[in-house]
C-alpha cells in the first residue's frame, strides 16, 4: 500500500526535484531500527521489564526482537559484558513500509503539543533518527496491559547519499519536519 505510493507518487517528485537521469538513482528507505533499552539487569525489577518491553515492542513492529547484551563490562552501572540491557527490531520490505506509515499517520499526531519533528536529526549521510518518550501512543498496545512506560529510538535508514535527499524524501513521504527559525523567517 504504502510502497504503491512511494513508487507513483515520491519517486517522480525526487526525479524532477534532484534530476536523477535513472530510476534506480532516487532515494528509499531501506530499513528501519526500532530499539528499547532497560538498563543494568542487576537492579530489582529489571528482569521482568526486559519481558515487558520485548513483549511490547513485538506488538508495536509485527516482529519478534533481538536481545541486546551488554559488550563490555560497566562496574559503575553494575553491568557485566553478556547481560541483556534492551531489544532490537530490524524492519525490511512490507513491515518497514506499514510500520512507517503507522509512524507518521497516526503516532506522532497523537503525541500532546506536537510541533513536528526535528529536521536536523540527520546523521550527514541520509539516515534519521527520532526518539519517543514512551510505546503507550501505539494502537496495539492496551493502555491497560502496559506494566512500564518505556522510551525508545527509532532511526530510518535510507539510500540517499546527502541529508538534503533524505529530508525531502521523508517529506514526500509524509514525515511531519518542524519548521526552523530559518525557514520560517524567510517566509
Amino acid at each position: 500500500m504504502y510502497r504503491d505510493y512511494y513508487q507513483q507518487e515520491v519517486v517522480p517528485a525526487l526525479r524532477q526535484r534532484f534530476g536523477y537521469k535513472n530510476p534506480m538513482q532516487v532515494p528509499k528507505l531501506e530499513k528501519i531500527v526500532v530499539t528499547m533499552g532497560v538498563g543494568s539487569p542487576t537492579v530489582p525489577g529489571n528482569a521482568e521489564r526486559l519481558d515487558a518491553v520485548i513483549e511490547d515492542l513485538a506488538k508495536i513492529t509485527g516482529q519478534r526482537p533481538a536481545i541486546c547484551r551488554a559488550k563490555k563490562s560497566v562496574s559503575n552501572f553494575k553491568v557485566r559484558a553478556g547481560m541483556p540491557i534492551g531489544c532490537r527490531v530490524t524492519l525490511r520490505g512490507e513491515r518497514m513500509y506499514e510500520f512507517f506509515h503507522k509512524l507518521v499517520k497516526v503516532v506522532l499526531p497523537q503525541i500532546r503539543d506536537f510541533r513536528g519533528v526535528n529536521p536536523n536529526s540527520f546523521d550527514g549521510r541520509g539516515n534519521f533518527a527520532l526518539g519517543l518518550s514512551e510505546q503507550i501512543i501505539f494502537p496495539e498496545l492496551d493502555y491497560d496491559d502496559i506494566r512500564f512506560t518505556q522510551g525508545m529510538h527509532i532511526v530510518i535508514v535510507t539510500t540517499a547519499k546527502t541529508d538534503e535527499e533524505a529530508r525531502e524524501l521523508l517529506r514526500l513521504m509524509g514525515m511531519p519536519f518542524r519548521e526552523t527559525a530559518a525557514a520560517a523567517a524567510s517566509a
